[in-house]
C-alpha cells in the first residue's frame, strides 16, 4: 500500500506485470518461493538463481507441504494457517525442511493468501547463514568460558603456591623496576606487608641501591651461567639478605624471580679445602665428569673438553658418556655395574673418541655417590696416550704367547702358525676383558660379544677357570 493508504494498483503507480516478469521478481525477491494450493499441495517451486545452496528442488512440486517438513514444523504450519484463515496478514513462520539428501535446514517464510481459490504464496529466507553465525558465537562463548575457568584455576594454584611456600619469593618487572608480587615470607623478611610492597620500586627497598644499577646487576647475574646471590640490606627491616635472581619472559615482558634468603642462615664462605677443590676442578690437568645414574653428563671441566675437542660445556651436557667411549655402551655398562657394586673403580683402561673422530688412550677412575636421592657418578679421566707411546718406544720383551708364536716361524707352515696365533690372541683378549671387568664374567662376555656359555667353554679351553680355583 502507499503512504496515503491507497493500493498501488488502484493508484496507477504500479502497472500490471506480465507473468514472466512476475516469476522473475518472485524468484529474486526471496531465496525460495513456494506456491501452495488450498489442499497444501505444492504447485510450483522457485529458487533464487543467486542462492544455489538449496540445490534442485523441482522434486517438491506435486508433494504435500507437510511431507517436506519436520514434525515440529508441521505443527507450527497448522497454527499459522489457522491464524491466516482468521484474517491476520503479514504472518511469518520459521520452518525446518526435512530432506533425505541433506540435513534439515531452516527457512523463514512470509505467508500470503492470493487468488480467488485461496492459494498460498510463501516467500522464504534461508536461515542457515544466521544459524552458522549463532553456532560460531555459541562455540566462541563456550571457549571463552573454558579459558576463563582454566585461568581461574591457574590463578588459584599460583596464589596457593605463593601463600604456602616457605621460601621468600619476589617478582620484579624489568620494564618498570617495581615489585609485581611477593609471598608473605618475602614480605616479612623485607619488613612490610604484601599490599604495602606491591607496586614499590625494588631498588628503594634496599639501602644504597639505585634503580638502574640494581636492575642491571640482577639481570646480569640472572643470565650468567654460574649465579651467585647478591648481599644487600633491607631498608624496612634492616636485615642482611641474599637475593638470587632468575630472569624469564611472560607475555612479552621480562620478569625477575628473586629468591630471598637471610644472610645469617646462608652457608658460610667456602673454606680452604672447598676453594682448593673448586680450583682443582676448573684448572686440573685430569678430566672430571659428573653424570647421573644413566651415564648422562651433567657437568664436565675444561680438561675433559680438551680431551674430547668439545667446543664448550653446552656441547657435552646432556649427552651420554657412552658417546665418548670407544666401546660405547659396553664400556659404560662395565663401568656402571662395577662402580655400583664396589663403589669405585681405579685405572680402567680404554679410549676416548673426540668430536672429530679421533681417539685417545685414557685411564678412568670412577666413584659412585649414592648418599643422596639422585646418585651421582664421578669420573676422573687421565690422558694415558703419552705413557702408551713410551711403552711402545721402549720395546719391551715379548710375552710368552708372542715368543711361542715366533718360535714357530721356520718350523711350521703358515697355516699352522695362523691357527696358533688365533688361539694366543683369543686367550689374550679374554684375559684382558676379565681384567678390565674385575673378573665379572657376564660383563666380560658382553664386552667380547660372546654368550656366557661360550665364554665358559673358552675359559676351560685355556685353563683360566682352573687358574681361578673353580
Amino acid at each position: 500500500m502507499t503512504t496515503d493508504g491507497r493500493h498501488l494498483l488502484n493508484s496507477g503507480k504500479l502497472p500490471v506485470l506480465p507473468p514472466d516478469l512476475m516469476t522473475e521478481i518472485l524468484s529474486t525477491a526471496a531465496d525460495i518461493t513456494l506456491l501452495v494450493a488450498p489442499n497444501l499441495r505444492i504447485v510450483a517451486v522457485l529458487v533464487n538463481p543467486q542462492h544455489r545452496a538449496f540445490g534442485q528442488l523441482t522434486d517438491w512440486e506435486g508433494m504435500q507441504l507437510p511431507n517436506i517438513l519436520s514434525e515440529e514444523s508441521q505443527r507450527k504450519l497448522s497454527l499459522r494457517l489457522a491464524d491466516l484463515d482468521g484474517g491476520r496478514r503479514g504472518l511469518s513462520v520459521e520452518l525446518n525442511h526435512a530432506s533425505q539428501q541433506s540435513s534439515d535446514f531452516p527457512v523463514r517464510y512470509s505467508m500470503h493468501r492470493m487468488g480467488p481459490d485461496g492459494s498460498l504464496l510463501m516467500l522464504g529466507r534461508d536461515l542457515r547463514p544466521l544459524a552458522e553465525v549463532q553456532q560460531q558465537l555459541v562455540t566462541a562463548q563456550l571457549a571463552l568460558e573454558r579459558d576463563y575457568e582454566a585461568q581461574r584455576e591457574l590463578d588459584t594454584r599460583y596464589r596457593v603456591l605463593m601463600e604456602m611456600t616457605r621460601d621468600p619469593v619476589m617478582l620484579v618487572s624489568m620494564s618498570s623496576g617495581k615489585i609485581t608480587d611477593l609471598n608473605p615470607a618475602a614480605a616479612g623478611l623485607l619488613g612490610g606487608t604484601r599490599p604495602e610492597l606491591i607496586g614499590t620500586a625494588v631498588a628503594q627497598e634496599f639501602d644504597g641501591r639505585r634503580r638502574g644499577e640494581f636492575l642491571d646487576a640482577l639481570s646480569n647475574m640472572a643470565t650468567a651461567e654460574a649465579t651467585a646471590p647478591v648481599e644487600v640490606t633491607a631498608r624496612r627491616s634492616q636485615r642482611r639478605v641474599l637475593v638470587t635472581p632468575k630472569l624469564f619472559r611472560a607475555a612479552g615482558e621480562r620478569i625477575l624471580l628473586c629468591l630471598i634468603d637471610p644472610a645469617d642462615r646462608a652457608p658460610q664462605a667456602s673454606d680452604e679445602l672447598g676453594e682448593n677443590l673448586q680450583r682443582l676442578y676448573h684448572e686440573g690437568v685430569d678430566g672430571i665428569v659428573f653424570a647421573d645414574a644413566d651415564g648422562v653428563i651433567r657437568a664436565a671441566n675444561e680438561a675433559f673438553l680438551n680431551l674430547t675437542d668439545a667446543s664448550g660445556i653446552a656441547a657435552v651436557r646432556g649427552r651420554s658418556i657412552a658417546d665418548y667411549l670407544v666401546r660405547g655402551q659396553v664400556d659404560l655398562r662395565v663401568l656402571m655395574d662395577n662402580v655400583k657394586r664396589t663403589g669405585q673403580i681405579r685405572l680402567y683402561a680404554t679410549r676416548l673418541t673426540t668430536d672429530f673422530s679421533g681417539q685417545i688412550a685414557v685411564e678412568l677412575s670412577a666413584s659412585w655417590l649414592n648418599d643422596r636421592p639422585n646418585p651421582v657418578l664421578v669420573l676422573v679421566i687421565r690422558d694415558a696416550s703419552r705413557a702408551e707411546t713410551l711403552r711402545r718406544a721402549g720395546g719391551g720383551m715379548p710375552d710368552e704367547g708372542s715368543r711361542s708364536v715366533m718360535e714357530l716361524v721356520g718350523s711350521s707352515t703358515l697355516k699352522d702358525i695362523v691357527a696358533e696365533t688365533t688361539d694366543v690372541i683369543e686367550k689374550m683378549c679374554i684375559e684382558t676383558a676379565l681384567e678390565l671387568t674385575r673378573n665379572n664374567r657376564v660383563a666380560a662376555a658382553d664386552m667380547l660379544g660372546l654368550s656366557r656359555q661360550s665364554l665358559y667353554v673358552k675359559l676351560r679351553k685355556y685353563g683360566i677357570l682352573n687358574r681361578d680355583g673353580e
